[in-house]
């Protein structure tokens, strides 16, 4: 099994590098890889050395722009160069079994979302959860509940988005994962 690491190219506070690091750690000692965006700087450092110094499998996906700017990581086993911002997701999404966003920015929300979406409308079928390091997603579950409340978002889209503390956490979600139906059918004529 491996697991796609959406999170930060900046470091954010201690605990969340200690969070990072016990959890690339605590997937690698379960035997399960991690799929993230390829680069040394950051939380997604964190998490690659800590999972390639438990002995894990760890698979960068990046594309050249981030090469050329020598954010790749030099350690990596295996690293997959795309041309684009959009392969990279999509090779992600190919290589893994489900998805995992630990904190960051606008890039870990715009992956996490597109990750999400995609499985509501159909596109797979793959777990997506939220690792909710010191309450940071919390705010960010408040804006979805939100949505549901005002008749945007199915509240069975939300259930389904898993929100766990720890590598053991997801691990179970991801057993016990029941994708909800596709967003969209056609009609039966």
């Amino acid at each position: 099994m491996r697991i796609a690491v959406f999170t930060g190219s900046q470091s954010g506070p201690a605990a969340h590098r200690d969070a990072a690091a016990a959890f690339a750690t605590d997937l690698a000692t379960a035997g399960v890889g991690v799929v993230y965006g390829g680069g040394r700087v950051g939380l997604m450092g964190v998490v690659a050395d800590a999972a390639l110094a438990a002995g894990g499998e760890v698979v960068g996906v990046i594309p050249q722009h981030l090469v050329d700017d020598e954010l790749a990581h030099p350690g990596l086993p295996r690293l997959e160069i795309v041309d684009s911002m959009h392969e990279r997701k999509a090779r992600m999404a190919d290589l893994s079994d489900a998805f995992v966003a630990l904190p960051g920015a606008a890039g870990t929300l715009e992956e996490l979302f597109e990750a999400w979406t995609w499985g509501m409308l159909g596109l797979h079928a793959k777990p997506t959860a939220l690792l909710d390091v010191d309450g940071f997603w919390q705010p960010l579950l408040a804006q979805l509940r939100r949505m549901v409340d005002d008749g945007y978002l199915d509240g069975r889209r939300l259930d389904a988005l898993g929100v766990v503390s720890d590598a053991a956490e997801l691990l179970t979600f991801v057993d016990a994962y029941e994708h909800p139906a596709r967003k969209w059918t056609t009609p039966s004529r």
